[in-house]
């Protein structure tokens, strides 16, 4: 069970994070995920929308509820003691405001970190549409009492062709924003640009073929996540060990898993 923290000076820790750089965010998607990530040596736990999106059932970008969203962060923030960071999607909110409840809720909670995201089911949306939210996310958190760090995650590169990408980063950091978040960059050229160019510290994406941590340390990266892919690692593991069981009737993709007493005492 997570112990009682003075939020305030979690949410400075978390933001002083980024300072020492660069911060490396493996993504949970539940509280068995978060305690693994923790005890791997985390100094905080991110969530991954896509990851929790599976864990529900659900497709990612839309099939998740605010409501269900908000019940799993809940879940994980009585399983860990490190700062949390929340994947929010686009704010679960039809408008700014809605948006701004949902980071008070997010805030009670304890998370002391949010990702808003400027694509609604992997469509670009204008400019203006996330610079709305991340103001009125800034003006819930500035209500609460809490230095949230908004990490402003841009589609342009993911969904587009770059075009406007510096652009956004300048309304975002106007807006309230504090982080940049360019998932889809991993060359070294472009991710050096956007460090160059970017009014704030660059979140990248990165996974299996991508530049070392060390790499991207010298390019200038302050933040570094990893998405979905530990989740979708775990579904490919659960796939693969299932079809070896029901054809060759063998176990050699179980060898990767952690045993049970390992799992059990995590979250005894």
């Amino acid at each position: 069970m997570r112990a009682e923290v003075d939020r305030q000076a979690q949410a400075r820790a978390f933001r002083a994070l980024h300072d020492d750089g660069p911060l490396v965010l493996p993504n949970a998607w539940d509280p068995g995920s978060a305690r693994a990530i923790e005890a791997a040596g985390a100094k905080a736990v991110a969530t991954t929308s896509a990851g929790v999106s599976w864990a529900e059932g659900v497709a990612d970008a839309g099939g998740l509820t605010r409501d269900t969203a908000l019940a799993v962060l809940r879940r994980i923030a009585n399983v860990v003691s490190v700062p949390i960071t929340a994947d929010l999607e686009s704010g679960y909110g039809a408008t700014p405001a809605e948006v701004g409840a949902t980071v008070t809720e997010v805030l009670a909670i304890g998370v002391v970190g949010i990702n808003l995201e400027d694509s609604v089911d992997h469509v670009l949306t204008e400019p203006a549409f996330l610079a709305e939210r991340i103001a009125a996310a800034r003006e819930a958190a500035v209500a609460a009492g809490i230095d949230l760090v908004i990490n402003a995650r841009t589609d342009t590169h993911l969904f587009g062709d770059g075009t406007g990408t510096l652009e956004r980063a300048r309304l975002y950091a106007d807006a309230g924003a504090d982080v940049l978040f360019v998932p889809g960059v991993v060359d070294a050229d472009t991710i050096r640009e956007l460090v160059a160019g970017s009014p704030l510290p660059l979140n990248v994406m990165t996974g299996a073929g991508a530049p070392t941590i060390a790499e991207l340390a010298a390019l200038g990266v302050a933040r570094i996540s990893i998405g979905p892919a530990i989740s979708a690692g775990a579904y490919g593991l659960a796939a693969a060990a299932a079809s070896e069981l029901l054809t060759a009737g063998t176990y050699n993709a179980l060898s990767a898993a952690a045993d049970f007493a390992a799992n059990n005492k995590l979250l005894r």
